[in-house]
């Protein structure tokens, strides 16, 4: 007995009613058209693991049919038959995508072979395909070590959540790894087929910022001189990620907080509305309920983007996990560079597990990839290690007159900024565009160079 679904479509009424009562019997659920537009029409509304389709049909041809078939609904299987056949067609069916092609008159175990092989056939393509997402659900998370409690944390609630559609926002101080774990989500959810499309935000001006994200049509502005697709339409199906969402202007907050609440864009320069199935993830080390509180961050874009907030802790919060995290960029950087270095010695372990690491993880990496170019032995040792992560002392900024070299490359930069903040007569927004950059990064250089609140702080 073989059991599974099946649509018998002939327009031979008589051999379509007989064939059916028999396939009946040998224990499969046999649905009955008779034509393509007809079996379409049942595909719409019901799934079939297989359909065994006539070539010659009054409305149509039995390979068109396959072909909307193989496009349109792929999970299921197709069985063509045909009163006409030869050795060329039957190259040509298996060709389009037919897993069998059948000669009339049927064979009454002929068939039965064709069929009880196609669903086996389709067992073991099932079987294989659910396997490789349990692999790849087991590997989604091999790229990123933890061990410590809150990393443990984190690695469940990506696999809780990675598929829904739920927008999810990642926080946590720079060099934590949260592209990392935006693309755990996006591997472990059921969109890992489709594009994950990652922007920087904060690296592009407002007006590219627009045009990198929504797209735009030839002559929207100057040196547009061609229609572009922007990333939400890139990642249609997919996953998109918006990184440094912190940095985005009033203006790109108000465009971003319609797409999250409706899915639907113009480009910049058209009129035509674009609906896309997008799942947003974003991310940020900034407090945005800090920004929101200051009036940078808009308050129902806030409560948009945070239904799912993943928070990563600092690498010195999980200094248990540092080790780890040095090996696994050792053995990386073994394979990259050829070099015999096996690993650390306890002193030089100490000593990364002490350092607080206020770049992260990135950081770490990096001192890691310094230790095995530079250093001499198989084995990393402190004087592989930068001096200010065995806590040495720190180098001196040399002085220009009663100023620091720091302060000194900073005062060009805080004069322009003053000067065209008193051209506008401190209107920040003013200024910040004809500085050309967001608000938010002007109010962050604004304060770093004692500009705040319309006073020039004097160094």
């Amino acid at each position: 007995m073989i059991q599974g679904s099946l649509l018998l479509v002939d327009d031979d009424r008589h051999l379509l009613e007989s064939m059916a009562d028999w396939l009946r019997s040998q224990g499969l659920a046999v649905d009955t058209s008779s034509g393509c537009a007809d079996a379409l029409e049942r595909l719409r509304k019901k799934s079939y693991e297989m359909l065994l389709v006539d070539v010659r049909l009054q409305d149509g041809d039995g390979f068109d049919l396959l072909e909307q078939v193989r496009r349109s609904y792929p999970e299921s299987n197709v069985v063509l038959m045909t009163g006409y056949g030869d050795a060329d067609a039957a190259v040509e069916a298996i060709r389009a995508g037919a897993t069998d092609y059948l000669t009339k008159p049927l064979i009454d175990d002929e068939l039965l072979m064709c069929l009880e092989r196609a669903f086996t056939q389709r067992q073991v393509v099932e079987e294989n395909t659910e396997l490789r997402k349990q692999l790849e659900k087991h590997n989604a998370m091999d790229n990123i070590v933890g061990q410590d409690p809150r990393m443990l944390k984190v690695f469940d609630m990506v696999e809780s959540i990675a598929d829904t559609k739920a927008t999810v926002l990642i926080t946590g101080e720079s060099g934590t790894g949260k592209s990392m774990i935006a693309r755990a989500i996006h591997r472990h959810s059921s969109r890992s087929a489709k594009p994950f499309i990652e922007i920087a935000c904060g690296a592009l001006p407002e007006n590219l910022l627009e045009s990198e994200l929504f797209g735009h049509v030839s002559g929207a502005f100057t040196g547009a001189t061609s229609n572009k697709i922007g990333k939400f339409m890139q990642a249609n199906g997919g996953t998109i990620f918006l990184d440094e969402i912190g940095t985005a202007s009033p203006a790109m907050q108000v465009k971003l907080l319609r797409v999250l609440q409706e899915l639907e864009f113009e480009q910049v320069g058209g009129d035509k509305t674009f609906k896309v199935d997008v799942r947003v993830i974003l991310a940020t080390n900034e407090n945005l309920v800090d920004e929101v509180a200051k009036g940078n961050f808009r308050q129902d874009l806030y409560y948009r983007i945070n239904v799912i907030n993943i928070e990563l802790p600092g690498l010195r919060q999980r200094p248990a996990d540092i080790p780890l995290l040095a090996q696994s960029f050792l053995e990386e950087l073994k394979e990259d560079t050829n070099r015999p270095v096996n690993g650390f010695s306890e002193e030089a372990l100490a000593s990364l597990e002490a350092y607080p690491w206020p770049g992260n993880i990135r950081e770490l990496q990096n001192v890691v990839e310094r230790a095995v170019l530079l250093g001499k032995g198989n084995v990393i040792v402190p004087g592989d290690l930068p001096r200010d992560v065995l806590g040495g002392p720190s180098i001196s900024i040399p002085r220009i007159g009663n100023m620091t070299l720091k302060e000194a490359l900073e005062e060009p930069e805080r004069q322009i900024i003053l000067d065209v903040l008193e051209s506008n007569n401190w209107n920040r927004n003013a200024t910040a565009d004809s500085l050309g950059v967001n608000r938010t990064t002007l109010y962050k250089k604004m304060k770093k160079l004692g500009l705040e609140d319309g006073k020039y702080a004097q160094h």
